[in-house]
């Protein structure tokens, strides 16, 4: 599936008032365990990613965006609830069987709530991982007008499976049975992304694009898209799973050529926000519409995948799963045609649960009292007097131990293996961004003044106990 060329300018747009159109439509992607250095306009230097480049041009890459955390559906609650993950209603991957993981509470305010309270029409396409199908957190039951995808993250994994969900029906695929491959997922979903613009360009709409790639197992169709890469790089075969209970119900395939597939399913995200920025410029409504590109966290190490190779995290050490600068910083971009200035980079720091925040000014609202978040839509809007600053932000990881993270200001405390005998180690992520010195002996009041923060930052949660 290939994707037009569209042209960009670099010349800085001009600033329209907020109130001088109509409601702005807004379209959040999220690509799953992307790293900070998979985008060539990041650094990458083994693949091209034009079309997120080209977005980038037309808008803000910001180098220092934080996700919710380092795995996928602690994360994706903290972008949707406004909460860091002291705060949550979901700090983990809790499996719920047959289906799905453990689900938002009712009476959960999302922001799909948000936007519905202000008349748009809700749209997520692809990975939803916050609710078994008919639970209080099934998309349906949280503000989504229209869900096509996979409920569970864990048949997530794979991208030739027995079904999708579309709303409440089940959408099974016969052609996928006994290991064939007749229907890719990920294709499905973009096509009713794309879709989903037809449908609803006449009303103000918030799309979320939480896509499945790049995340294992590493496996696309057969297109020009693989052939042309095979064969450019040196591999390292990955022996999955190929037969079996776990076989595309969680387990990774075999992958011959795993350094090649990772560049086709990036360069097919790269394809997919190509055509759905051709898709809003269609449709009449690109000058209207937010759009914004990131990731879930950090690169993934499963099923062949080689973010060293790669260098994915760029400078950054860590990975998906660590609380390291590598597991947490993600690639963000934000544009918007006439309203954020084009071609621009910064640096001001932010994280997932500053989007509730945002987009309740953006839409002059309310945000929700209880949010651990701040707008920041002065930023986006050049309009940096305006800008508030936090004091802080948390992070927690409830697997390998347990482990915390509070950075304030330009200071990074680490708590480790919590459950075990637990450590602490101390960065200054100015001088050093790679966290290879820990100076947790030569700052003990700093490290001090953290602890402090972070024994604060958390409320207790019976289903998430962390000591």
């Amino acid at each position: 599936m290939k994707s037009k060329i569209f042209a960009a300018g670099l010349s800085l747009a001009a600033l329209t008032p907020l109130n001088a159109q109509q409601k702005p439509n807004v379209v959040f992607i999220v690509a799953d365990d992307l790293g900070y250095g998979d985008l060539s306009c990041y650094g990458q230097k083994k693949f091209q990613t034009p079309n997120i480049d080209r977005l980038a041009l037309n808008g803000i890459r910001f180098t220092r965006s934080y996700s919710g955390t380092t795995v996928s559906a602690p994360s994706r609650a903290s972008l949707m609830t406004g909460l860091h993950t002291g705060h949550t209603p979901i700090r983990g991957n809790k499996e719920i069987k047959p289906e799905g993981q453990f689900p938002l509470p009712a009476g959960t305010f999302t922001l799909f709530h948000l936007f519905k309270n202000a008349g748009y029409t809700t749209g997520a396409f692809g990975k939803w991982g916050l609710g078994q199908p008919g639970s209080v957190g099934d998309p349906n039951n949280q503000g989504v007008d229209e869900f096509y995808g996979y409920n569970c993250q864990l048949l997530a994994h794979n991208y030739y499976p027995s079904h999708l969900w579309y709303n409440q029906t089940k959408i099974e695929f016969p052609e996928n049975d006994h290991g064939q491959f007749g229907a890719y997922s990920q294709d499905l979903i973009q096509a009713k992304t794309l879709e989903f613009i037809d449908k609803y360009n006449g009303d103000p709409f918030f799309l979320f694009v939480p896509m499945v790639l790049p995340h294992a197992e590493l496996v696309v169709p057969e297109d020009s898209i693989i052939q042309k890469l095979r064969g450019k790089f040196d591999e390292k075969p990955y022996k999955g799973t190929d037969s079996g209970p776990a076989f595309r119900k969680g387990g990774y395939m075999s992958q011959e050529h795993p350094r090649a597939t990772h560049v086709a399913m990036v360069t097919r995200i790269d394809a997919y926000v190509g055509q759905i920025i051709e898709k809003l410029k269609e449709t009449g409504v690109y000058e209207n519409t937010l759009i914004i590109f990131t990731s879930d966290n950090g690169p993934h190490r499963e099923g062949g995948g080689d973010p060293d190779f790669f260098n994915s995290n760029g400078i950054y050490r860590g990975y998906k799963r660590d609380l390291y600068e590598g597991g947490i910083r993600v690639p963000t971009i934000i544009a918007w045609q006439g309203k954020i200035a084009s071609g621009k980079e910064s640096s001001f720091p932010f994280a997932f649960w500053d989007y509730m925040p945002t987009f309740a000014e953006l839409l002059k609202t309310d945000s929700p009292e209880n949010t651990d978040g701040i707008s920041i839509l002065p930023t986006l809007l050049n309009k940096k007097e305006g800008q508030k600053k936090r004091d802080y932000f948390y992070f927690e990881f409830q697997e390998l131990g347990g482990r915390q993270a509070v950075i304030k200001d330009n200071w990074k405390l680490l708590h480790l293996d919590i459950r075990q005998e637990g450590l602490y180690e101390l960065y200054n992520l100015a001088s050093d961004p790679s966290e290879n010195h820990n100076l947790l002996d030569l700052y003990p009041q700093k490290a001090a003044e953290l602890k402090e923060i972070m024994k604060k930052a958390r409320t207790d949660d019976p289903n998430w106990p962390l000591f």
